[in-house]
């Protein structure tokens, strides 16, 4: 369709429409953007000018990196065949094989459907520089090994592409014309190299002039790097006319595949030359692949090598998938300079939209240059690695990715021109991260990133000199800054770094340093060990006078200081060099200085043991107190919180500096010390603020340093013509710390200075110390009071000292925010307790002291101290009573009226009181007064009022058991004493008395039945040890309840359960009646009758007494106080011995032989038994004599343990040793109730005997007595033989032991009760008074022996109001046990008093002053020991109680026999 120029207003309509439709239609079908643009018409009659409206036509025309499919066709009829033009074998639409190599003349397209593969060591090429080779091909393309397809310009597009080993897509030294208007090519003779993607490098050096600054061949095609196609340059030449030497540039390869396999290489490199030219620059390449494999594979676009190398060219990489594949795009070397080889090309990743600078790690001075950087669509990152080196020579430029900007491997990266410092850099990307890398800034710095990352690399910031105060750079790493290995951030003018996370410079070598810093917004910042965050950078820095002007020449403190700004922002004109403002927390390890540093809305900053907060010899070089100086004399020290110490040289003596500022609010300065001329001037400390009026530092952490100390002059002599030398300076004055705080822990080793500086040689005096406040926010008051300062570390003021003669300087002083009421000094803490303070102010004295106390009383602790004259007090222990601090005990005594009230108000109620309890005893139990002397009862009577606890003597009186007597054999005592030690157990062979009425194997299995029934468990015993330490009375019970149940168990075992095998009558075997097992009453005895069977038909049995003798008769008991010894008489032991004794008198003799054995006492045989054998002598055996039988004392049936049993022996009147027989004897009566004494003569009948030893006599001879009764007989010499074996708890026996009756019960019983009444009253007393020791040792004395200390009491009343004698006395015995047993509580009341008052230890951790205890100390003993002393009595009194229980007739004690016997 053709349109005139002229075109009506139809036609322009109808074009539009078209347009429109043909954009909506490409928007809403998403795809490529095809916009139809008018293009010229070609006609058939070839008129121009008119337009044609519709889809843009495919560029097929030659030299384009890519070509569309439709281009095939059109460019068919152009196409080289294979066989024809190839010397292929084929064809190019199915498969086409060249197997020669084949050198194409000129510009050649290849177009085909098929494959072509190119067989190995086959070269297709155009050797022509800028030769053109299009390879089009709708199937694959192989390159075979060691083959190659060369060329100024490869264009290649096919399905797959395939180079294999050693093989080569290759357009190296084969570049055309570079684009016109490029100065790629050095116009010198110089043999610099060519430039491309980086400039060329040159090895000439202009004078005046860095090698940087000069180069080769320039860069070019900087705006199509992201679309390269250009020829890379020549190397320039060192000859004029040689243009030749120069390497060529590297040609174009534009590929276009699927999969792109490169075992090979693709290589558009410069040319490489010898030194007189320089090395042609890298050419383009563009690839376009879904994957980019191979095995060291190789894509290259580098410099060539030359006397100057040549720069890298340019490659795109559009891809999926890259793997196995080396990337080179690196400048070539320089021969004429090793270290300055070509710059680095550029790689733009279009996957990633990322641009990538890489020199290969070879070292260059030469510049790859970046101009203005794409507006939107932004690059996804920048990537500068492995030496490249980058500059940006703009005024202002802005690098602005959506990802990274890495700087990486040795790569410098330089913005801005050297001579003209004045440029500014805008760097914005999501993360900024170097690694061992430069970045150096001539102007200023606008760098934004979320992460700020750093190793082992600088940035460099460098204004011009003349706009270092104005010049402001900012660094913001929103959410992270990390600087670590030894990375630095400098800047030679004013520098902000914000960010609102982490910004943390790691360890040793970390550095930001600025003229003026300002760090804000972080929510944390760490400064590492070894670190530095310092501004200035150096002493003498030209913000020094600005510093000067503000602080060292004016008496007013800048507002900034007590109320900054609250914004944060960095400003130029403000008095700080170093601020940190809005951190929530800094860190401080390594060092933080400055001359002015202000640490502004920080909530903890903390200094650790190697963190150093400084403005030490930063401060005024000269100030308000600079030190004196006379001439010729040496330099006095600086003044600031005193006067500087005085210089004196000789004669001569300079004056300190004056004392300056305000002691309240110091915001000072130190001031310098004089300077004679020496060269040597020092400077005060500087100022460092924490927090500020209204926006405190929470808390201040200090372990390490925080110091503002002055300068020290240097120890060096200056000599001059003038004497020989010139006085040194003084020393500069301590600066100011002023701290705004809410709370601080001064460490211990931690340091806060403001020390002056030491004077120089020689005189130099020192300077004085600067001042320290500490100003606190909000000081908490009364309950609401916490300590806000811990100060364990050192606070140093002190002046410096002076050299040689020069005086030291003046301390400083360290001040603090007036407190409140009740809080003194600097820190504001309490006053002492024990003193008030009822004003406002700091100084010590203003707290006073309280009113006297009463005894163990202290002053309490008050939080918040003390407001008032009336100061709480509270006793020593819970244990005391307010108001006057006395023991419950005391409390109890005062009340009463003293103690001399008390004790007689106490003595009556309890004298009262048993009166009370002695009339009740009366009614309810009955007069008890056995004071009268009582008869022994007859027959008929009741035993039991001569010796009550006899009760089997009632069964005599009461009921004859003649039958048993009658068929009776022998008694078998069992061994042992039925205790857990010592159980009861009968010998295995039969005693001569029953051999013949037994089976001695029957027997022999009897008796270990029995024996194992009589044998205890091992847990019984236990049981009885346990409560033997916990409470003696309830093991004596646990004993006797073991004993009955083993008592009960043998009787029904020998009565139901055997079936008496042993025994040779039927008869008995049949009735189980031929034995029986009985115990005496307090199952200490037991033993085991034998009777006949009635079967026997013998006319000798039963044996009579006569016939048996002697017989041993074994007692009761065991001599101890609960079970004395006792002579059993049950009713078949009393008939028997009634064949030869009366009734009555074997009654009278066993009442008065048992009141004598129950004062025999175990431990003690030898003393106690005398009696008892003398009263058989006395009493007992001249009146049997008269019945023909006589009874003497013996041991018997010892066990292996040493244990025997005590007894009678009954024997033969006749048979008496020749020492038995006393001539006293020979005139008593023959029997009880004899008319007439008896005379010598009288006697001849029957009352001399034959003179016969008891040991020698048959019937008591070793081998007939003691076979029979196991033992032996006693006297008054053979009992001292007895061992008597003393127990552990044996001296008890002196207060438990069986005593005579002595009468008078009812006052007996009197003295019980009040002694019962006085021991409770002396026990609740005594726990009283150790309550005021400690509950422990209250709960320790009661349950050292659990009950023991209460329960004797409540035993005692037990047994006065019991019925019965018999009954009452064995109550009084517990009650006896149990008041013993309660003095161990006594022993240990004793002890812990002992330990607590004279030895001073305690129970518990309440600590009490010795002033509290001494008026206990002498009295607390008194209680125990009167306790003692009464528990003592009480034992005493009991033992006549229960004697006077048992013993109801005292006749039975009479020493004359005749009224012993009388009736």
């Amino acid at each position: 369709m053709k349109v005139s120029n002229s075109r009506s207003p139809c036609a322009k309509f109808f074009l539009y429409a078209v347009v429109l439709v043909s954009l909506a239609l490409s928007t809403s079908a998403h795809s490529e953007s095809v916009i139809l643009q008018p293009v010229e018409a070609l006609s058939s009659s070839g008129d121009e000018g008119e337009l044609s409206w519709g889809p843009p036509k495919p560029r097929c025309d030659a030299s384009q990196p890519s070509f569309d499919v439709k281009c095939y066709a059109k460019r068919m009829n152009e196409s080289l065949g294979c066989e024809s033009d190839l010397g292929g074998v084929g064809s190019l639409d199915t498969l086409c094989r060249v197997r020669s190599s084949i050198t194409l003349g000129q510009s050649s397209i290849i177009v085909g459907a098929g494959t072509l593969e190119i067989a190995h060591h086959v070269n297709v090429s155009c050797a022509r520089p800028g030769c053109e080779i299009i390879l089009l091909l709708k199937g694959n393309l192989t390159v075979g090994s060691d083959s190659s397809i060369s060329g100024g310009t490869l264009t290649i597009q096919a399905a797959n592409i395939r180079v294999e080993d050693r093989s080569s897509i290759n357009s190296t030294a084969l570049a055309g014309t570079p684009p016109p208007g490029t100065s790629g090519t050095p116009s010198n003779f110089e043999g610099a190299g060519g430039g491309h993607g980086g400039r060329g490098a040159s090895c000439e050096r202009n004078e005046g002039k860095d090698q940087g600054d000069v180069w080769g061949g320039d860069m070019y095609e900087w705006e199509t790097l992201a679309e390269p196609w250009s020829h890379g340059s020549r190397g320039g030449t060192t000859v004029e006319e040689k243009f030749y030497l120069g390497g060529a540039g590297g040609g174009r390869i534009a590929i276009s595949t699927g999969e792109l396999l490169i075992n090979g290489s693709i290589e558009a490199d410069g040319g490489t030359v010898g030194d007189k030219g320089g090395g042609g620059s890298g050419g383009s390449i563009v690839i376009k692949a879904q994957t980019i494999e191979g095995k060291d594979g190789r894509i290259s676009a580098s410099g060539g090598t030359g006397r100057g190398g040549g720069g890298g060219g340019r490659v795109k990489l559009d891809y999926k998938q890259l793997e196995g594949v080396g990337i080179f795009y690196h400048g070539g070397d320089s021969l004429g300079c090793p270290q300055n080889a070509g710059a680095a090309g550029t790689l733009f990743d279009v996957m990633f939209q990322s641009l990538i600078v890489s020199n290969n790690n070879k070292k260059s001075k030469t510049d790859t240059v970046l101009l203005a950087f794409t507006v939107p669509p932004l690059w996804g990152s920048v990537v500068i690695k492995e030496s490249a080196r980058i500059g940006i020579p703009l005024q202002w430029s802005t690098i602005r990715v959506t990802g990274q900007v890495k700087l990486m491997s040795g790569s410098v990266l330089i913005f801005g021109l050297a001579e003209s410092s004045s440029s500014e850099l805008e760097l914005m990307a999501t993360d900024f991260v170097m690694e061992n890398s430069t970045l150096l800034v001539y102007g200023a710095l606008r760098l934004s990133a979320k992460m700020l990352s750093m190793t082992s690399s600088h940035i460099d910031i460098i204004a011009s000199q003349e706009k270092l105060m104005v010049v402001t750079s900012t660094i913001e790493g929103s959410n992270l800054a990390y600087i670590q290995g030894s990375s630095a951030i400098r800047s030679n003018a004013n520098l902000a770094i914000y960010g609102q996370g982490l910004l943390q410079l790691e360890g040793p070598g970390d550095t930001i340093m600025a003229q003026r810093l300002f760090v804000s917004l972080f929510y944390n910042v760490i400064v590492g060990s070894g670190a530095i965050l310092r501004a200035p950078v150096e002493a003498d820095s030209p913000i020094q006078e600005q510093i000067t002007s503000m602080y060292c020449e004016s008496h007013q403190c800048p507002t900034e200081v007590l109320r900054p700004s609250e914004d944060c922002t960095l400003n130029i004109t403000s008095p700080f060099t170093l601020q940190i403002c809005r951190v929530e927390d800094v860190d401080i390890h390594g060092e933080v200085s400055g001359s002015v540093v202000h640490i502004q809305r920080a909530r903890n900053v903390t200094i650790t043991r190697e963190g150093i907060l400084s403005a030490s010899g930063l401060g005024c070089p000269e100030g308000l107190g600079v030190g004196n100086v006379t001439s010729g004399g040496a330099g006095g020290g600086g003044g600031h919180g005193g006067i500087g110490g005085k210089g004196i040289l000789g004669d001569l003596k300079s004056e300190g500096g004056g004392s300056y500022g305000n002691s309240e609010l110091p915001c000072e300065l130190g001031s310098g010390g004089g300077n004679p001329g020496s060269g040597n001037s020092t400077s005060g400390g500087g100022l460092i603020v924490l927090g500020s009026m209204y926006h405190p530092v929470t808390v201040l952490d200090v372990y390490g340093v925080l110091a503002a100390d002055g300068e020290s002059s240097a120890r060096v002599d200056f000599s001059t013509k003038l004497g020989g030398q010139v006085g040194g300076s003084g020393g500069g004055s301590g600066g100011s710390l002023l701290l705004f705080l809410q709370t601080m822990i001064l460490a211990n080793g931690s340091l806060l200075s403001t020390t002056g500086g030491r004077g120089g040689a020689v005189g130099g005096g020192g300077g004085a110390g600067g001042r320290v406040h500490f100003h606190w926010s909000d000081i908490p008051t009364g309950e609401d009071y916490v300590p806000i300062a811990t100060v364990e570390g050192h606070i140093s003021i002190s002046g410096g000292d002076g050299n040689n003669d020069g005086l030291r300087g003046d301390n400083g002083n360290v001040s603090g925010k007036q407190c409140p009421r009740g809080l003194y000094g600097t820190y504001c803490v309490e006053c002492p307790v024990g003193t008030y303070k009822n004003e406002t102010g700091s100084a010590k004295e203003l707290c006073r002291e309280c009113p006297p106390l009463p005894g163990r009383a202290e002053h309490t602790y008050v939080r918040g101290g003390v407001s008032k004259p009336m100061c709480p007090y509270q006793c020593i222990s819970d244990k005391y009573r307010m108001p006057h601090c006395y023991t419950v005990l005391e409390d109890l005594i005062y009340t009463l009226g003293g103690p001399y009230l008390f004790v007689l108000f106490l003595s009556c109620v309890m004298v009262v009181l048993a009166l009370m309890l002695s009339v009740a005893r009366m009614k309810l139990v009955g007069n008890d007064d056995f004071s009268r002397p009582a008869m022994t009862p007859r027959v008929g009577l009741h035993v039991e009022q001569s010796f009550p606890f006899l009760e089997s003597l009632n069964e005599v009186l009461e009921t004859t058991r003649v039958e048993e007597s009658q068929c009776h054999i022998h008694r078998m005592y069992f061994m042992g004493s039925n205790s857990f030690n010592e159980p009861w157990h009968l010998p295995h062979s039969p005693p001569d008395q029953i051999v013949d009425f037994v089976y001695e194997d029957a027997f022999n299995r009897f008796v270990e039945e029995v024996n194992g029934l009589a044998a205890y468990q091992w847990w019984e015993g236990s049981v009885h040890s346990i409560l033997t330490v916990l409470a003696y009375p309830f093991a004596w019970s646990w004993q006797q309840w073991r004993r009955r149940e083993k008592l009960q168990r043998l009787q029904e075992f020998v009565h139901s359960e055997y079936d008496h095998a042993c025994l040779r009558s039927c008869r008995s075997r049949a009735l189980y009646e031929g034995l029986k097992v009985a115990a005496g009453p307090d199952l200490i005895l037991a033993y085991i009758d034998v009777f006949l069977g009635g079967d026997e038909k013998r006319p000798d049995l039963p044996p009579k007494l006569m016939e048996r003798v002697p017989m041993s008769i074994i007692f009761g008991g065991n001599g101890t106080y609960l079970s004395s010894y006792n002579l059993h008489s049950d009713n078949l032991l009393t008939s028997l011995l009634s064949q030869a004794v009366p009734a009555t008198m074997w009654y009278r003799l066993v009442a008065g032989l048992n009141a004598q054995l129950r004062t025999v006492r175990k431990g003690a045989l030898c003393t106690s038994l005398m009696p008892v054998i003398s009263w058989l002598d006395t009493h007992a055996n001249p009146w049997l004599f008269e019945q023909g039988v006589r009874i003497d004392l013996a041991w018997c049936q010892a066990t292996a343990s040493g244990y025997y049993q005590l007894g009678l022996l009954l024997n033969h009147a006749d048979d008496i040793p020749q020492y038995f027989q006393p001539a006293s004897m020979l005139s008593m009566p023959r029997s009880p109730g004899s008319g007439r004494l008896g005379s010598f003569g009288h006697l001849e009948e029957g009352m001399f005997r034959r003179p016969q030893s008891w040991h020698l006599s048959p019937s008591y001879s070793s081998l007939g007595s003691r076979r029979r009764i196991g033992g032996a007989t006693l006297d008054t010499v053979s009992v001292r033989s007895l061992e008597d074996k003393h127990y552990p708890i044996f001296p008890l026996s002196f207060l438990l032991r069986n005593t005579r009756p002595v009468g008078q019960q009812a006052s007996v019983g009197l003295a019980i009760s009040l002694l019962i009444l006085a021991d409770l009253s002396l026990t609740l007393l005594m726990l009283l008074q150790f309550y005021s020791v400690g509950i422990e040792a209250v709960l320790l004395i009661v349950l050292f022996l659990p009950l023991a200390s209460v329960l004797p009491s409540a035993a005692g009343l037990n047994a006065l109001f019991s019925h019965g004698s018999r009954r009452s006395a064995g109550l009084a015995r517990v009650y006896a046990l149990w008041n013993v047993t309660s003095l161990v509580n006594v022993l240990v009341a004793l002890v812990i008093g002992f330990l607590h008052y004279n030895m001073g230890l305690g129970l518990h951790t309440t600590s009490v002053h010795p002033k509290h205890m001494s008026s206990e100390e002498d009295t607390w003993w008194i209680l125990p020991a009167l306790l003692v002393l009464i528990k003592c009595v009480q034992a005493r009194t009991i033992d006549l109680h229960v004697a006077n229980l048992e013993i109801q007739d005292r006749s039975l004690y009479a020493s004359d026999p005749i009224k012993f016997w009388e009736p």
